[in-house]
């Protein structure tokens, strides 16, 4: 069963919708259905981190750092 839904966006955002739609060979509300299909909660959450990020997650969890200490380091690493 379809249901109408009613989206509010500026004019530009609208035009490239279309334009984009148009290019696809589909409409804006089967563009935008498609989109939400393709959103999966469950999978989203269970994603595995790419291995480089994998080993930098949580990495600084528990610690205080300031943003002058990190420029701090960024001015030590890069000059």
């Amino acid at each position: 069963m379809n249901t109408k839904l009613t989206l509010r966006m500026d004019e530009n955002t609208v035009q490239k919708a279309k334009l984009e739609a148009k290019l696809r060979g589909k409409s804006v509300s089967r563009m935008i259905s498609d989109f939400i299909e393709s959103i999966d909660t469950k999978k989203t959450s269970e994603k595995k981190l790419p291995p480089v990020t994998s080993k930098l997650a949580g990495i600084l969890k528990g610690k205080d750092i300031s943003e002058e200490e990190y420029k701090a380091h960024l001015m030590e690493k890069y000059l």
